[in-house]
């Protein structure tokens, strides 16, 4: 389902998975700092379409959280770990060098990524609901859906360190230092634990009919069919990216730390260590790319571009909204090959981004053009 092509890694470590958790969370990473937040077309505070925000959704006493709350709830979740794809593919997509290491952590977070939704979609399905992914995408730039993390501002943009920073960290910032930030919003660990216990509450009846298996990047996708497995999946999707209360030390062996702190190694440019005092980013360098000049993607995208680069736009757009759609139907009908033609069509949006990014916008200091991710509608 990546629509990823694997590339070689250059070090011989397989990508693997943390096995369980500590209490311990990194102290010395630099806080994140929002940038200012915008808000995208037609999606005022980060609202999923039909959905209350997760706030809402939190606020309903526990006892009232049936199987329509789930439903409701793991629309936006959808909808949460989707706005997490399109940034960091342009971020990877703009990294010459695809063999470095840091394309490879990129690019085995956008796996993880696509796993983590493949996985609300099948719990969602799971629940007797349909998952809408072309009305869960978001028009950027604009907040998270849901209405968590407050204050963050998720743009396009070429991989640049305030990006990462700005972007990538603030997404995936674990609990402990959200709850010392200055956001009072929900936090996606919260959404997800609250998501778990409505589960176990409901002891909702799990169908396996409709959800679907496949290999997702370093992972394996498979249908959930009792509570364990629903308690393990959402696991999964909290220990290595948004939502996290793990420590860099959960990385054992031949696995890797969550994704915050992937991202941490390449804004600091250097890799996590432990120290007498805690883990900090002093370890061995972690070189940053040379990477196509991709700018800022403004609110409304691209203002009057040139003919040829409107047509690449369009191009992709087209192709993106297909991906949309093409993903929607597989979960309609649990159908494999209806997934498959999916990937197929998300190969086809990198080449008019890499022309995108290879063409100077006017005026604008040697920056270039880049993929809108404009979703039908938008």
């Amino acid at each position: 389902m990546t629509g990823v092509r694997e590339e070689p890694s250059g070090t011989g470590a397989p990508f693997g998975r943390r096995t369980f958790m500590a209490s311990a969370v990194l102290t010395a990473a630099a806080p994140v700092s929002a940038a200012a937040p915008a808000r995208a077309a037609g999606r005022p505070e980060g609202a999923v379409s039909g959905c209350r925000s997760v706030a809402r959704l939190l606020a309903v006493p526990h006892g009232g959280r049936g199987v329509d709350w789930l439903r409701e709830a793991l629309q936006v979740a959808v909808a949460l770990e989707l706005a997490t794809i399109p940034p960091y593919l342009c971020g990877w997509w703009s990294v010459g060098d695809r063999t470095s290491h840091v394309a490879r952590l990129v690019r085995r977070i956008i796996g993880d990524e696509m796993y983590h939704m493949g996985v609300v979609c099948n719990l969602l399905v799971a629940v007797g609901g349909r998952p809408r992914i072309t009305d869960a995408a978001l028009a950027y730039p604009g907040p998270l859906p849901g209405g968590v993390r407050d204050g963050v501002n998720v743009y396009l943009s070429g991989l640049n360190r305030p990006f990462v920073h700005d972007v990538m960290m603030a997404i995936e910032a674990p609990e402990e230092p959200l709850d010392r930030g200055i956001s009072s919003s929900p936090s996606i660990g919260r959404f997800y634990d609250d998501l778990v216990r409505a589960f176990r509450t409901t002891a909702p009846e799990l169908t396996a009919h409709g959800q679907l298996s496949e290999h997702i990047g370093s992972d394996v996708l498979e249908p959930v069919t009792d509570l364990d497995g629903v308690e393990r999946a959402i696991e999964i999707i909290k220990e290595q990216g948004e939502g996290t209360t793990s420590s860099p030390e959960d990385a054992f062996g031949d696995d890797y730390p969550a994704h915050y702190y992937a991202f941490g190694e390449i804004y600091h440019g250097r890799q996590l260590r432990r120290e007498h005092d805690g883990w900090r980013f002093t370890g061995a360098p972690v070189p940053f790319p040379d990477a196509r000049p991709m700018a800022r993607v403004p609110a409304g995208g691209w203002p009057d571009p040139p003919e040829r680069v409107q047509g690449l736009l369009d191009r992709f757009d087209t192709a993106y909204a297909k991906v949309l759609g093409t993903l929607e139907a597989a979960w309609a009908g649990g159908d494999a090959r209806t997934l498959h033609s999916a990937v197929r069509t998300m190969g086809a949006l990198e080449a008019p981004a890499l022309e995108l990014m290879e063409t100077a916008v006017p005026g604008a200091h040697g920056s270039t053009y880049g993929p809108q991710f404009r979703p039908p509608g938008a």
